[in-house]
């Protein structure tokens, strides 16, 4: 009885061990020249665009917001006295697609307002007293735009969503 016990698990293993290895996904072949593993395109949806390069200049960031910003590379934009913080990560449309509700969802954690915007495929802008966050997802890719303590929008939440609406129409979707 018990070495049945232990057998049974052993020989079901077996069974579906090659199921788990290939299965509906796996398209791959094998290149007859080298005999190296093909990846073959089974006809799914569109492949996913690179995540777009930084949309803005110090100069142009400056205008909207309306102060004087640095150029702190990787698309990071400072007041040079280490305070007024603007960032933007790029990403592509599948990774900020993949990432957008669980980002939405925390956004209502920390922010005191989150509202859906109408640009793009799907987008959402929040705001609280020093701080605003806005997303949004299009074919030309993803962006998550942060904009923080800057000393012209004061501590009103009214500025800071003013200010990332103008940097949001001022996106290549």
């Amino acid at each position: 009885m018990t070495v049945r016990r232990l057998l049974v698990p052993v020989l079901c293993s077996f069974l579906f061990l090659p199921l788990v290895g290939c299965g509906a996904e796996d398209t791959g072949g094998t290149d007859p020249a080298t005999g190296a593993g093909v990846e073959v395109d089974a006809g799914g949806d569109v492949a996913d665009a690179p995540a777009p390069p930084c949309p803005f200049t110090a100069t142009r960031v400056s205008e909207i917001v309306g102060q004087a910003m640095v150029d702190q590379g990787n698309c990071s934009f400072g007041d040079g006295k280490g305070v007024a913080q603007l960032t933007v990560t790029t990403a592509s449309r599948l990774a900020g697609g993949s990432t957008y509700d669980y980002q939405r969802n925390q956004a209502t954690k920390v922010y005191r307002e989150v509202t859906d915007v109408d640009k793009g495929e799907k987008a959402y802008l929040a705001v609280k007293d020093i701080e605003a966050e806005a997303v949004v997802v299009s074919g030309a890719g993803s962006y998550t735009v942060i904009l923080s303590s800057f000393e012209r929008l004061g501590a009103s939440p009214d500025g800071y969503e003013r200010t990332l609406r103008e940097l949001l129409d001022a996106l290549p979707l």
